[in-house]
């Protein structure tokens, strides 16, 4: 996610629930026009939306976007750059889970067969 150096630069995110785009817009230093923007650039980026199709994000999406601009602003990515960084970290976090989860039902079945075998 975002590091430690850069959440100093940002305001600290408050313990609600949803935030509207223009508190995003805030805790996040990004328009409101680049936010709806990386919407469409960003699958990741998925905001409720209510009546009038107004906007709630919630605390993980402002944690994205704070990535999403790290990558961009601070570490010159492309958006198409940033995408596939944000995807292939989504995949490695999948991969990781996956073994783990293999590992737990390899020991499992280990124990059944131990169990089995008496």
């Amino acid at each position: 996610m975002l590091e430690p150096s850069h959440n100093d630069e940002l305001p600290p995110i408050p313990g609600k629930r949803y935030f509207t785009i223009g508190e995003v817009s805030d805790l996040c230093a990004v328009k409101p026009h680049v936010l709806r923007y990386w919407e469409q650039e960003f699958p990741q980026l998925n905001p409720v939306k209510r009546r009038g199709n107004r906007r709630y994000y919630q605390r993980q999406d402002v944690l994205m976007i704070r990535q999403i601009r790290s990558l961009l602003y601070e570490q010159g990515f492309t958006i198409g750059g940033a995408r596939l960084r944000l995807t292939s970290d989504e995949a490695k976090d999948d991969s990781t889970q996956y073994k783990q989860l293999i590992r737990q039902m390899i020991t499992e079945l280990e124990d059944v067969l131990l169990v089995l075998r008496k």
